[in-house]
């Protein structure tokens, strides 16, 4: 039995699927059980189970072989993960986990919350005990449909500087999942799963641009307007903050470096942001 939380996730839906079409048992988390994609069947168990509550987490867990630990971007995002962690120590079964954390994990960075929070679920995982596996991936190439409208205006702006960054497509992230899911030999391995190329924000602009129809210039936002600017839009504070030192972290070139861990897991080339784009183009078109 292999359990996948954030089963309904950008990633976590695409893993399920994957799972499935190698006839994999699969169960997976979900807070709302009327959420369950149509693509999926019958084959997938939907358990509806809450990161905070240690009952829920126990019964979902329940028979676990293997666990695909992924969370949502969240203020306790890192409790959220040592709590899964410590039901999965429960079952008493010695399942295996596969932390979904992000690249550059393993050299514990400061300054970045999102990171800090996996450095601590990947603490805590290597103290429990339990077999594990890191997937480390690098920021989406997914992330730019939510950019689409900006990209249609002929203008991509992000506080994120001019230093590359190899964005990796969440297809990929998925496909490498399923095989350290499904394999052997990936105990105590961190994967660090990338693009093949870091490519700047002004050659993102253009390559969007090509599949758009038109120009497409990029901006490079000050921080502290592109914060005030999403506050202005309602995000949430702590969320807004963490965007900022992300980006702050790629304009410093923290996220550059190209890995070759999606081919070596999958046996294909990681998927190019032109690739992407062009899978993509009526979503960026006129």
């Amino acid at each position: 039995m292999i359990v996948v939380t954030g089963a309904t996730g950008t990633v976590g839906s695409k893993v399920v699927s994957g799972l499935r079409e190698r006839g994999e048992s699969v169960r997976a988390l979900v807070r709302n059980p009327g959420s369950r994609p149509a693509e999926w069947d019958e084959g997938v168990e939907v358990v509806a189970a809450d990161y905070t509550d240690p009952a829920s987490l126990d019964a979902a867990l329940a028979g676990a072989d293997v666990v695909y630990l992924l969370v949502a971007v969240h203020p306790e995002m890192a409790q959220h993960e040592i709590n899964v962690i410590d039901a999965a120590v429960r079952t008493g079964r010695q399942p295996r986990i596969v932390l979904h954390a992000a690249a550059g994990v393993e050299y514990k960075p400061e300054g970045v919350r999102f990171l800090t929070a996996h450095v601590a679920g990947h603490a805590h995982l290597e103290a429990s005990g339990l077999p594990w596996t890191v997937l480390a991936p690098n920021g989406f190439h997914q992330n730019f449909l939510g950019m689409a409208d900006a990209v249609k205006a002929g203008r991509l702006t992000a506080a994120a500087g001019h230093a590359p960054v190899s964005w990796v497509d969440a297809r990929d992230v998925a496909d490498a999942a399923v095989a350290v899911l499904t394999g052997e030999g990936h105990e105590g391995a961190v994967y660090t799963l990338t693009g093949p190329a870091g490519l700047t924000h002004e050659e993102i602009a253009e390559q969007l641009g090509a599949v758009a129809g038109h120009e497409v210039t990029y901006q490079a936002a000050d921080p502290q307007a592109a914060l005030a600017g999403m506050l202005g839009a309602g995000w949430d504070a702590w969320r807004a903050e963490g965007l900022i030192e992300l980006y702050t972290f790629y304009a410093g070139g923290g996220a550059g470096a190209v890995s070759p861990d999606v081919e070596k897991l999958t046996g294909h080339p990681a998927r190019s942001f032109a690739d992407f784009a062009a899978d993509h183009a009526p979503v960026f078109g006129d």
